[in-house]
């Protein structure tokens, strides 16, 4: 099968902070908490919900990173969407739109650290 992410993705788990911004009648505009990135890159991350977001829904993703001191906030687009539990937990892939440069270097340092973790841990 093709690799057709544009960037690295690297695993990690950070509680992050979900907020709809389509207009979307289905989905209520409140921001939802205990959800989770379970991977990350420059041009999006795997999140993990309790809130089925539709495909070409628009979210707003706050994302507290381990490694970093402060909180990145992406716009992004949701691609993709997988079941995990029915009615309470679900997968969603989210590309990364309109991202402000501050929040792309920060993002390509994250990856950059997470990358380099993972490769000292192989040599091990």
């Amino acid at each position: 099968m093709k690799e057709r992410r544009k960037e690295e993705r690297v695993p990690s788990v950070n509680e992050i902070a979900i907020s709809v911004t389509s207009e979307d009648k289905n989905i209520p505009k409140k921001e939802f908490l205990y959800n989770y990135s379970k991977d990350i890159s420059v041009s999006g991350a795997r999140i993990q919900s309790s809130i089925l977001l539709p495909p070409d829904t628009t979210v707003t993703i706050k994302f507290k990173l381990k490694l970093l001191e402060d909180e990145i906030t992406a716009l992004g687009k949701v691609r993709w969407v997988k079941v995990l539990i029915e009615d309470k937990s679900y997968e969603a892939g989210v590309e990364f739109v309109d991202t402000p440069e501050d929040a792309v270097k920060k993002l390509k340092f994250y990856v950059s650290q997470i990358t380099k973790l993972h490769h000292s841990d192989d040599k091990r």
